[in-house]
């Protein structure tokens, strides 16, 4: 494949929607949509740089899960910790910040980061961190507005049966399958 072009088609507050033309294995002009968080000067900068982090994270042996409503299915489901990185922030500064806001809770040790990887390659260049913690502290609600988020530590057991009725995103899905597998 052979990039030609990258064109910024719309410029939104929180994504970016890119044109790309491009060459086929064919020798055929062809064009492709994708979305970024990031501003692109060039096919070069395509996925650069991480945008966000996600937070797996633990407390005596449950699993932190928020169910929260999603615009983009229009609908309540669960979801892991998560958030876009501040310009100037560390991911750790991003994880600590995260977490309070969305859940109240606290950093009791971070075990691991693990390096970024690609959210939703279909469609984006998003790359995030996933972050595997122990946290402490109480529940509380930080979130705007603009967000409707429940968070709660489930059981191996509520997990497993959560698998069974409820819909989840698909990181949240494969850390929860993990989780009651006893892998995590």
């Amino acid at each position: 494949m052979e990039f030609i072009k990258l064109e910024k088609i719309k410029d939104g507050k929180y994504l970016k929607n890119y044109e790309i033309t491009y060459l086929n294995k064919a020798g055929k002009e062809k064009k492709y949509e994708m979305v970024s968080r990031k501003d692109l000067r060039d096919v070069s900068d395509i996925g650069r740089r991480a945008s966000g982090i996600s937070i797996v994270a633990f407390h005596e042996d449950r699993l932190l899960l928020l169910r929260e409503f999603r615009m983009s299915v229009n609908k309540t489901i669960f979801n892991l910790c998560a958030g876009m990185i501040e310009d100037g922030e560390t991911a750790e500064e991003c994880i600590r910040r995260e977490l309070y806001e969305e859940t109240g809770l606290s950093i009791k040790k971070i075990r691991t980061i693990l390096p970024p990887s690609y959210a939703a390659v279909g469609i984006s260049d998003t790359k995030t961190y996933i972050a595997i913690v122990d946290a402490e502290g109480e529940f509380s609600d930080h979130t705007s507005d603009n967000e409707m988020i429940q968070a709660q530590f489930y059981t191996r057991e509520e997990v497993e049966k959560l698998l069974d009725t409820e819909e989840f995103s698909s990181r949240s899905q494969m850390i929860a399958y993990f989780f009651v597998q006893g892998f995590c």
